[in-house]
Parts: C-alpha cells; structure tokens; sequence
C-alpha cells in the first residue's frame, strides 16, 4: 500500500519539530538555568561559612582545604561557562600568560597538531575530514554538529543547556569534569558536616537552640538540595569518568553501538582506535604527566590546554582508524545517533 509509510513519518516529523521547539526553549532559558545554579551556589556557600565552618574542630587547619574547595567550585564553573568548547573555524587556542594558565612541565604550551609527536610513546595520526551536511563546514573527526548551536564543535560531548548554557567539547570539557568533581566533594561535605545543624534547624535536638544569622529553613532547604545534587552530580561523574577512560567522548558512546553491529553483520570486530588503556586515557585527557601538566593543576583551577587541537588524535599503535568502520560510515552529526 503506498499510504503504508505516511503515519510513521509524519509521527516522526512531529516528535522533531517538538524536539526543535524544545531545543529553543532550553537554549533561550539557558542563561536563567545559569544564574539559578550560581544564586544556589552563592546561597550555599554562604550558609557553610556562616553555620558549619566555625564550628569545625581546628578551623584554622581545616579552613584552608574548605576554601580551596570552594575556590575551585566557583572558578571551574566560571570557565566551563565562558570558555569555548572550541569549532573547526577557530585558529588553535594557545596558552597565555597571565597566571590563570598552568605551566607545563618541560616549558612547551603549543598543543598537539598535524601530528606533531606529544611523546615518543604515543602513536600520533592527523585527524580525517568530511563535510558537515547541516553547515556545510569542513571539519575533523571526533567533532560533531550541535542541533542547539547549530554549529559543528570539536571533540563534541554534549549540549548542556541546564548548567552552562553551552556545549561541552574540546577545550571545556576538562573544567565540566572539574567542576563536577568538586560540586559532588562540596555537597558531601556540606551533607556530613551540616548534619548536627540540620537536627537543630529541625528542632529535633531540644537542647540547643538556632543562633545564626541564615535563616534555619533556607540552611535546610540547602541541606536537601545539596543531597540531590550529590547524588545525581556524583552519578554523571562516575558515567563521564568511565568515559574518558575507554576513550569515548558521551556520543561516541552511542556511536560505537551501532559500529560494533555494523562490523559484526560483515564478521568483523570494530575497535575504538582512541583507547589507549584506561590509565592513558585519563592521563591524556587531563593532560597530565611527563609530557603534560603537572598533578597540582588537579588541586588548583587554572587553564590547562588539552593535549591536542583537535586536528590530530592519540591512537592504539599502528591504526590510523577504527578497524570495522570504513570510510563514510562515521556518525558527524548528533541526529545519526
């Protein structure tokens, strides 16, 4: 019947125009989620200091460790908000020279590009290129196009229109980890600390009485919050962890699904030529080591470059692919998925 097909499509064209008028919606009250998360940050932070900080034990040992917590907190998210996630179009992003940039260990701030060896022990290929069929850009592998932005971004993780109001890629997506990391510390501390507080805010301890000046009802409400938060923040960062190290950026999660059924229909194995192991993984993400930055730039929230610009990639040895994926079967748009 030739009428067999319409209902199926155009229940399909439907759930896309809702998706785009959501992807609108979200984009416009992008700047709304952010200030709502700041405000909630700010209103925490300020009921620690005020209730919880004084009255922990040795405050001026253990006031050093809460402050460069909260330190870091504030300024992962400032930059995962105001850094770019980085596009094709853009000239490589160089190091600066203000103090908020790390120093690398042997002094080199170029990233990694048209494969330029990062170390001798890596095996290092220029990134393949194909042309977007939504902008029309050409761009390197591991980039994808966002349907929000409507622009095609490096190293493409994911949209994030709740907490930053952008996308997470190439050049944001170390601070998105970081700031995770320490929301889910802030959060646990606030939950384990507060904990004697929350009973007196409660009036479930009779014997003594609430004598701050945050309110008890907001220092609870906070204290409920920060329960949510860490646990749902605490659950994408062990997901977006384990990512990392297997070598998949949140898309190409998706995207190697359907290429391990593609070569298994022809009796091949597909391999993700970007695992290095899982150790390696993480180091190179967070760019850290001999090559790298040093391990204090994971106690302290300066800018770090990754190792690469996004035009060459780190591979298992002796591939320059992903074997069982041929030329052209590659996912570069986020709608393949």
């Amino acid at each position: 019947m030739p009428g067999t097909g319409a209902c199926p499509r155009f229940v399909f064209a439907c759930f896309k125009r809702v998706e785009r008028w959501g992807d609108r919606i979200t984009g416009a009250a992008g700047p709304f989620f952010v200030a709502t998360a700041t405000l909630l940050f700010v209103v925490g932070t300020l009921c620690f200091l005020v209730v919880i900080l004084p009255t922990i034990p040795w405050p001026w040992l253990s006031s050093l460790p809460c402050f460069l917590i909260i330190f870091n907190l504030f300024a992962h998210y400032y930059f995962v908000c105001t850094v770019s996630p980085g596009f094709p179009s853009d000239p490589p992003l160089r190091a600066g020279r203000s103090f908020i940039w790390a120093k690398k260990r042997h002094g080199y701030h170029r990233p990694l590009t048209n494969g330029v060896h990062w170390s001798s022990h890596l095996n290092i290929t220029p990134a393949s290129t194909t042309k977007c069929s939504k902008c029309g850009e050409t761009k390197p592998e591991r980039t994808h196009h966002c349907r929000v932005c409507n622009r095609c971004v490096l190293k493409f993780d994911h949209h994030c229109p709740v907490r930053i109001n952008q996308c997470v890629g190439l050049y944001n997506e170390r601070h998105f980890v970081m700031f995770m990391a320490y929301v889910v510390i802030a959060t646990f501390c606030y939950m384990i600390l507060g904990w004697p507080h929350l009973l007196v805010a409660l009036a479930f301890d009779l014997d003594k009485h609430w004598e701050h000046r945050i309110s008890p009802i907001v220092f609870t409400i906070i204290y409920f919050i920060c329960i949510a938060m860490c646990l749902a923040i605490a659950t994408m960062l062990v997901w977006h962890l384990w990512s990392v190290s297997v070598g998949e950026t949140a898309v190409e999660s998706h995207d190697h699904e359907h290429y391990y059924k593609i070569a298994a229909s022809r009796g091949e194995t597909f391999q993700n030529s970007y695992d290095l192991g899982r150790l390696k993984n993480l180091l190179l993400f967070f760019n850290i080591g001999p090559d790298g930055y040093s391990f204090y730039t994971l106690l302290f929230p300066f800018r770090v470059l990754p190792y690469t610009d996004g035009r060459s990639w780190a591979r298992r040895p002796g591939l320059e692919r992903h074997p069982g994926v041929r030329v052209g079967e590659e996912f570069t748009d986020e709608e393949d998925i």
